[in-house]
């Protein structure tokens, strides 16, 4: 069957400006154009927009499913298995965070009690998705399967006070990086104090510390545009002094 492209917006639920957009970034193409000069799909594109659409509800920029589909090496089917893996992950922390909903409900009606570790099960595992889907194939690179799942259970089994000293933590050292930066100095006082603070902060997950790991994690917020991004987003930068901060405190310096 062959549709046009208001044929085709419709039956996805896309307008027909995307798929037009679509077009013009190469990302799909019409089957043909027909003497009229509309633009027709077939089957392929639809299996094409599909997977499209799958990517982009992952939360995939159009450059990369760009890179992933065009590249030759792309599988369609090997890529199905993967959006069904990423989706049943989705399901888990949204079944996770409606159960959470539920309960709390069940104690405000004095039905049911709830310990304070569950009343934050849900944001943890959705702090661990988040990570996965951002950083996850770096860090499993870099520091191996095992660190990468260790550290995500020590997340899971954090208590109530464990999980609120965290996020001050967090809090007080973007607070100080904030200073720091403005003196200049990664070696002075506050600059040290910050690293310090991180090391801290790195205490809540990392099953055990090294100032090797220390330090190549800080090089890696400049190696890898999207921590340099998550870091230099007030005052770019920031990530290259914090990560010489790190070096001093280490005693890695470059």
């Amino acid at each position: 069957m062959e549709y046009t492209v208001q044929k085709l917006g419709k039956l996805a639920g896309v307008s027909t400006r995307t798929l037009r957009y679509y077009d013009e970034i190469g990302i799909l193409k019409p089957a043909r154009i027909n003497s009229s000069g509309y633009r027709i799909y077939g089957q392929h594109e639809v299996n094409r927009l599909q997977q499209i659409l799958f990517y982009r509800e992952l939360g995939v920029n159009l450059e990369s499913i760009k890179d992933i589909m065009t590249s030759p090496n792309f599988n369609g089917a090997e890529a199905l298995r993967e959006h069904r893996e990423k989706l049943l992950e989705k399901r888990e922390q949204i079944n996770i965070l409606i159960a959470n909903v539920e309960k709390t409900i069940a104690e405000t009606e004095g039905r049911t009690n709830m310990s304070n570790k569950e009343k934050f099960e849900g944001f943890k595992k959705k702090m661990i998705d988040d990570n996965e889907k951002k950083y996850g194939k770096e860090i499993r690179d870099k520091y191996g399967e095992e660190t990468v799942e260790k550290s995500n259970a020590k997340l899971m089994n954090m208590t109530e006070e464990e999980y609120q000293k965290m996020e001050e933590v967090s809090k007080e050292l973007h607070e100080t990086l904030k200073e720091a930066f403005a003196t200049g100095d990664p070696a002075g006082k506050l600059a040290q104090k910050a690293a310090r603070l991180h090391h801290e902060w790195l205490g809540f997950t990392w099953p055990a510390y090294s100032k090797e790991a220390h330090a190549g994690l800080a090089q890696m917020y400049v190696d890898d545009e999207r921590f340099t991004a998550y870091y230099d987003k007030e005052q770019p930068g920031t990530a290259e002094f914090l990560r010489d901060a790190i070096y001093i405190y280490t005693g890695m310096n470059k």
